[in-house]
């Protein structure tokens, strides 16, 4: 029902406005047969001639002259494109409602007057100019949606790009991975194949949707932890906290895999045996608090710096996109501890 009254928004708006004319002229049309005691017949008809002659003026404009201003920009051609027929309508109007009123017997003498003359040019100016007004509403309206379609075309297509990036800068994290298993012949190689296939599963075709459930993030995260915990050896403390219920919950996917690509790349090596990393994700109702807290590393390597930086101002932009006014990124560093905390509201 919605979409058909969208679909005809601007015929429902003329007719609309028509009805509030003819309402108003019914009404004036009783008060004259009512004051005067003329013919009930010959007072509708005149009603109708003045409906029609307004009609086809206004529409003249509407769809024929308006137009044409509107292209060349041109006042007195408009003028004088809409004088002519305006001055021959109203002319054949005039002389029609005198004939049908009272034959030219000159018995009702308004429709002789100057009055009516000036009522009738008056009347029928303001009913074009607001017709006219309405062509330029719906011209704007229309304009300032094409407007915000091809602004959202140009967010989702720039949302898609951004996430497009993500893909490549993990595959090339989890093969470096996996070539240091292989290469040491370690025996969870096909266990990484297999927690690889899945995540690569879930960013081909899952993260193609502009919202994914959060069971979802919350696997493929785990299994990134997992394939962490297999290149460390296990000998690094990862804890990973999850509190609230995370069922029913739609989250926008691939927003928390840069803090936590940040918190192993940057605060994790196995020479450092004080290394730790505190993932948490709370839940209450629909807002989120994801908090990634890690140790750091004396010495970084400064080619990880420009990626991280790269990661950071991608992940930044994709909540501007995602969930504008709707997140809070606080950032907490210190001598030997670096702390994001997160905070979105859901939908």
């Amino acid at each position: 029902m919605q979409s058909l009254l969208q679909r005809n928004r601007v015929f429902l708006l003329h007719l609309s406005f028509w009805l509030v004319y003819l309402s108003f002229n019914l009404y004036q049309v009783s008060v004259f047969q009512r004051d005067r005691g003329y013919d009930w017949e010959k007072l509708l008809t005149s009603l109708a001639i003045q409906l029609v002659f307004t009609m086809v003026i206004a529409y003249l404009n509407y769809f024929y002259t308006w137009p044409r201003f509107l292209q060349r920009k041109n006042v007195w051609r408009y003028i004088v494109e809409i004088s002519v027929p305006f001055a021959a309508l109203i002319t054949a109007r005039v002389f029609l409602q005198r004939y049908m009123m009272d034959g030219y017997t000159h018995k009702i003498k308004f429709f002789y007057s100057d009055a009516f003359i000036v009522q009738v040019v008056s009347v029928t100016l303001f009913i074009v100019l607001f017709v006219g007004m309405l062509r330029f509403a719906v011209d704007w309206f229309e304009f300032e949606a094409r407007k915000k379609e091809v602004e959202n075309e140009k967010l989702t297509a720039e949302l898609n790009f951004l996430k497009a990036q993500i893909n490549p800068h993990f595959l090339f994290n989890t093969l470096n991975n996996l070539y240091y298993l292989a290469y040491t012949q370690s025996p969870n190689t096909t266990e990484v194949i297999d927690k690889l296939s899945k995540m690569m599963r879930y960013m081909i075709y899952d993260s193609n949707h502009p919202l994914v459930p959060l069971t979802k993030e919350i696997e493929y995260m785990q299994n990134y932890i997992s394939l962490e915990k297999l290149r460390l050896n296990n000998q690094i403390p990862i804890n990973f906290d999850i509190s609230g219920n995370v069922d029913d919950i739609r989250i926008a996917p691939l927003i928390f895999i840069t803090f936590l690509e940040n918190a192993f790349k940057h605060g994790v090596t196995t020479n450092n045996p004080n290394a730790w990393v505190n993932i948490a994700i709370r839940l209450d109702g629909k807002k989120c608090e994801y908090t990634v807290e890690n140790s750091k590393v004396a010495v970084v390597n400064a080619g990880h710096e420009g990626k991280s930086g790269i990661g950071l101002q991608n992940v930044n932009r994709r909540l501007e996109l995602s969930y504008p006014n709707q997140y809070q990124l606080k950032v907490d560093e210190k001598p030997d501890v670096y702390k994001v905390q997160l905070n979105l509201t859901l939908r």
